[in-house]
């Protein structure tokens, strides 16, 4: 048993959109991260990807955008503990999290190019 109350499912859910909203709002990096997600699903569309590439990219975004929020989550909470103090541990642990984001992201760099390479080959050559 918590010493929290109970949310409940509905408010859940408005916590997870507050949340949602409070990483695109406060993180450049998301941002970058969906603009780019936005930009590869259009090109998916417009080379006529067939539907497992599409939830391959799909998943690769999920990845990504997940990964770079749990960074900022770790951050967030470090800092809160800490009181934004310097602690050489914290600088591991918050350099140890952004370290998960960039190989993540290349990654998903990689899995794009794999998917997107041939597709604009035959298109266009």
């Amino acid at each position: 048993m918590s010493k929290y109350k109970s949310q409940g499912f509905k408010n859940t859910f408005k916590n997870a959109r507050k949340g949602m909203r409070l990483a695109i709002r406060s993180e450049r990096n998301i941002r970058v991260h969906l603009a780019t997600a936005l930009f590869v699903m259009l090109l998916g569309v417009f080379l006529g990807l067939d539907s497992v590439k599409i939830c391959i990219l799909l998943l690769t975004v999920a990845m990504v955008v997940s990964m770079e929020m749990i960074n900022s989550a770790i951050e967030f909470s470090l800092d809160a503990v800490f009181h934004n103090r310097y602690s050489k541990l914290v600088g591991m642990a918050k350099d140890i999290s952004a370290g998960a984001v960039m190989f993540v992201t290349i990654i998903a760099v990689v899995i794009g190019c794999l998917i997107f390479l041939p597709a604009i080959w035959t298109k266009f050559f």
